[in-house]
């Protein structure tokens, strides 16, 4: 027999992609973040690659940087460095990585060839079983399946929902059957009448905020646009703080454009109602200085994560926001703002408004994959400039793409006294332009500006102490 008709039959596996992934995972956080999250240690080769992946996946779970001389220094107190190839081989896969921008192909080729070793493996446990002849044949070709379906399942793990399954309680939300869940809302009702809180979300505190979008709701992508200097970064932070220290919710904030302790400046003069230049300049008497002490005291028991490193890329952004959900579980997320966040992709040829349409829908996919409310800020272009009354609208949606087709929710903040001082000053109106599972109008505020916090707005209510004769004569002007 020729040598050419020999073949030597080998597992399926693209050394040069593991190495790619591992060379990326040392010298980049995003990558480390990323493959971390996708890959597992069964989806590579070679031992000594998955010694290597084992440290770095861990390192990923406990939040701690990972490079060449801190993977060495674990293996090494794991007596596994000489087993990987020692520095040498872990210098070779730092240098041999690419771009930490393909990333996420470089993985997909990794899962790909791990996926095909399943197969194979699979088809030889059925090839074996088939041929030591079985008693039961329909036991066989049972398990046989279920395997398979395991591989399949692993591959695509979203393989949609029965509606029988919503029902019964086995894959609501609420954990209960619907038609448990819809006789405590009727007993409810029944106690406490119309009167009772219709808040089924997260609530915001902002009374006619949550009345209107029946809080906030998991997996909705939600855009707040204004101008700059409206002050949407404040309001997003009072319902972050709102939702963190009200609610006892762990939050998280990406702050692409303030550094942590500027939001952190801004956070305690909300919390203690003291004046943002007295703290800056420390012109602060001593009861203000007992109010800070206490709003920092308070704040501490919360969990609150802000992830300040600007000029994120979208697949950045999501890698550290799932490792924000799986570390401190945080039930609500603040981007501040889209159009700081860069693509996916490095196409030269693609346009900023595609681009920013992948973000959003990746934002989108992002709030339905964490299962969370995503309360996205947004620029607003100088078209609000130039109409009549500066009110904005959908259109003026900056690099708008297919933002108001991934958003849930709309929010437009205005207010008048930006171009007018005396135009109702120290108000604001919050516009929702779009509500996918409600109504839209407008909800009034209440913007103190010394403290940097809006608040719930009441109206204020005059009493009249006229007699009935000066009333009567007054009357025409009503």
């Amino acid at each position: 027999m020729s040598e050419s008709a020999i073949k030597v039959k080998i597992a399926p596996h693209s050394k040069e992609s593991e190495m790619m992934v591992l060379g990326c995972m040392l010298t980049s956080i995003n990558s480390l973040n990323i493959a971390s999250d996708g890959l597992d240690d069964s989806d590579f080769y070679f031992n000594e690659h998955r010694l290597i992946f084992l440290v770095l996946k861990t390192a990923y779970k406990k939040d701690k940087p990972a490079d060449i001389h801190l993977v060495a220094e674990e293996l090494r107190r794991q007596d596994k460095l000489s087993a990987v190839g020692g520095l040498a081989y872990l210098t070779t896969l730092a240098q041999y990585a690419g771009t930490s921008a393909f990333i996420e192909e470089y993985v997909e080729l990794v899962l790909n060839k791990s996926l095909l070793r399943k197969m194979i493996q699979a088809a030889q446990i059925v090839e074996k079983n088939a041929l030591e002849g079985p008693l039961d044949v329909s036991t066989a070709l049972d398990e046989a399946q279920q395997m398979f379906f395991q591989i399949s399942q692993s591959a695509n793990p979203a393989a949609g929902v029965l509606i029988a399954d919503i029902f019964s309680g086995v894959k609501a939300e609420t954990g209960q059957p619907y038609l448990k869940a819809l006789q405590e809302k009727q007993e409810r009702y029944a106690q406490y009448g119309p009167n009772d809180s219709k808040v089924t979300g997260i609530p915001s505190h902002f009374t006619d905020l949550d009345v209107m979008l029946n809080g906030l709701n998991n997996s909705n992508l939600m855009i707040l646009a204004a101008r700059p200097a409206m002050g949407k970064t404040q309001l997003a932070l009072n319902i972050a703080e709102n939702i963190c220290f009200k609610n006892q919710i762990p939050v998280g904030i990406f702050s692409l454009e303030m550094s942590a302790e500027q939001l952190v400046h801004r956070l305690i003069c909300s919390q203690a109602q003291v004046e943002s230049d007295k703290i800056k300049t420390g012109a602060i008497n001593g009861q203000e200085f007992q109010r800070v002490v206490g709003a920092v005291s308070e704040m501490q028991k919360h969990v609150m994560i802000i992830d300040d490193q600007p000029g994120l890329k979208v697949t950045d952004l999501r890698a550290r926001a799932r490792r924000m959900k799986e570390t401190h579980n945080i039930g609500f997320l603040v981007i501040d703002y889209l159009q700081l966040i860069t693509g996916g992709s490095n196409r030269s040829n693609e346009n900023r408004q595609s681009e920013i349409s992948e973000i959003s829908r990746m934002l989108k996919n992002l709030a339905r994959e964490l299962n969370i409310p995503v309360l996205c800020l947004s620029q607003l272009s100088r078209k609000v400039e130039e109409r009549q009354g500066h009110r904005p609208m959908m259109s003026d949606l900056r690099e708008s793409g297919s933002i108001e087709q991934d958003s849930d929710i709309v929010m437009f903040l205005f207010r008048r006294d930006y171009y007018d001082a005396n135009d109702k000053p120290g108000t604001a109106e919050l516009l929702i332009a779009k509500n996918r599972h409600g109504g839209t109008g407008t909800v009034n505020l209440t913007f103190r500006k010394g403290f940097a916090q809006f608040v719930n707005y009441t109206p204020i209510k005059y009493e009249t102490a006229l007699d009935p004769e000066a009333e009567k004569e007054f009357s025409h002007f009503s």
